[in-house]
């Protein structure tokens, strides 16, 4: 027992049992890979076969040390190269990883194996099994190589693989959950095997490529990957401190899919799936998700287009203007439209007239729900509920009425735009560009033109002529050209200091010369 108090022996003990882990992880990465082409039931039984098949190997070469070094001896030549039994087995071992990377490669970048688990179909448990062996002969033969370099004492040579292996395949499972949870990491040890094949080779030609730079790269990849993994935690964790009702939102749009929801400057895949959705569900839905991002400025009718009563005109002139307006409900005002006194329906209105009862008082009797311009989208809904047909009357804090909203104001929001008989389409699409009045919802305007960067930016703008106003920042004149991204935007008609017409054209993009 006295060999058991060399010092020497256990540092070779257990520098070796380091180096057999360190060796050993790629073995484990593989094979980790390779079990996940099996049924989930049957992934942990595979792994622990590896792993056992992988130190039965290992042991096995080690027993048969003096074979090994006979496996140096040239055994046959092809011109200025001379190759042994080792060379052969790195040749061949080396092939096997760079035909094994390559297809793994070409299967993950392809998306091939993106399915659902139900349809999944499963490579043969045996099938796996063969490959986990072939791998496990490859990497073996580098652990085993090391081994007998590093001490020329048998059993500690076997001590220190079984023990190396014990510590992976306790660390197995977790570093296989690790890898499946992250395929950038199952990339990264693809290519890793890729770099390991193309070094076997190159020794199996003779040309000895030091360690040390191999672990350098593997080093370096794996420092980059490990700043990535952080960075990517860090994004999703910033994600998820957003509003639940956007995130749901814009995974409903990405699902959605469309020109208009694609990133910029990501390209149209050929083989990738069409969204199966008209485009008249797309603009509805995208409707739907983008209110809660939209103010009530954005969804109101402003106060130059109120239609309203004033209860001090002749009762002729009442009667007249009920009549040659079209809108069912009216705000009655005292003089001017901030002197508001209540709202009522035309029809009731009439039928009071003709009683000859005082209009100031009959509209006192049907006071309006007057709602902050502070007020979002989402909470204005309950209130329309409230008002029960009515509509509503919004007010900044000076309380100068602002505008007013009905259901319908809110159902274009969400399915596009409902004129008036006396009204024309805010939106005209022509041949190569569309006219568009000034007042324009800006959202609306996104949707139409199939660009949704319009708003982006511009949250506290409401209509397209805010923001025309807010990129120029003074008042345009008739004539005018403001290019804003890929459009061309050119003042028609202005009413006062208002912009009301303009059009709207897609700038071309530059033609590239030709390479000569």
């Amino acid at each position: 027992m006295e060999f058991l108090m060399d010092p020497t022996l256990w540092v070779g003990l257990l520098t070796l049992i380091l180096l057999e882990i360190v060796l050993g992880i790629d073995n484990l990465v593989f094979i980790a890979i390779l079990a996940e082409k099996v049924a989930p039931k049957k992934r942990d039984k595979a792994r622990v076969i590896g792993l056992a098949l992988a130190l039965l190997m290992r042991l096995g070469l080690l027993s048969l040390i003096s074979w090994m070094v006979t496996l140096t001896k040239p055994l046959l030549s092809v011109g200025m190269f001379s190759f042994s039994g080792r060379d052969l087995i790195l040749l061949l071992g080396g092939l096997f990883l760079l035909f094994k990377a390559t297809t793994e490669l070409h299967e993950r970048l392809e998306n091939q194996d993106v399915q659902h688990d139900a349809n999944r179909g499963y490579a043969s448990f045996w099938a796996v099994v063969v490959q986990i062996v072939i791998l496990d002969a490859v990497f073996s033969l580098d652990a085993v190589i090391t081994a007998v370099g590093m001490v020329n004492n048998l059993p500690v040579m076997m001590t220190a693989v079984v023990i190396a292996m014990g510590i992976m395949l306790l660390a197995s499972k977790a570093l296989t959950r690790f890898v499946n949870a992250h395929p950038t990491v199952v990339v990264l040890c693809l290519s890793f095997l890729l770099m390991i094949g193309l070094s076997l080779i190159a020794e199996g030609f003779g040309f000895h490529i030091p360690k040390g730079y191999l672990y350098a790269a593997i080093g370096f990849s794996v420092l980059i990957e490990l700043f990535n993994q952080i960075a990517r935690r860090n994004f999703v964790k910033n994600q998820a401190r957003g509003p639940i009702r956007q995130r749901t939102a814009e995974a409903i749009l990405r699902l959605m899919g469309g020109p208009r929801l694609r990133e910029e400057g990501a390209q149209e895949m050929p083989n990738e799936p069409k969204a199966e959705f008209a485009d008249e569900e797309r603009y509805m839905i995208t409707g739907v998700l983008s209110l809660a991002s939209r103010s009530l400025r954005s969804v109101m009718t402003p106060r130059n287009e109120i239609s309203w009563v004033d209860c001090r005109r002749p009762v002729e002139e009442l009667r007249a203007t009920l009549l040659a307006t079209p809108h069912s409900m009216f705000p009655v005002c005292d003089g001017e439209l901030d002197q508001l006194i209540g709202v009522v329906r035309a029809k009731d209105l009439m039928v009071a007239l003709d009683k000859g009862e005082d209009v100031q008082e009959y509209a006192a009797q049907n006071p309006a729900i007057v709602v902050p311009e502070t007020l979002d989208v989402l909470n204005l809904l309950g209130v329309l509920r409230r008002a029960r047909g009515s509509l509503v009357v919004v007010s900044n804090e000076f309380g100068v009425i602002q505008g007013l909203v009905t259901p319908l104001d809110v159902l274009e929001a969400i399915a596009g735009e409902f004129p008036d008989e006396d009204e024309t389409p805010d939106i005209v699409a022509q041949e190569d560009a569309w006219l568009v009045k000034g007042g324009t919802d800006l959202h609306a305007l996104g949707q139409a033109l199939d660009d949704n960067e319009l708003t982006r930016g511009h949250e506290n703008v409401a209509s397209l002529a805010g923001l025309l106003l807010a990129e120029r920042d003074q008042l345009p004149v008739v004539g005018e050209v403001i290019e804003l991204g890929q459009w061309r935007f050119t003042i028609l008609q202005m009413l006062e200091y208002r912009i009301e017409l303009v059009r709207i054209e897609r700038i071309a993009p530059p033609v590239e010369e030709e390479e000569q």
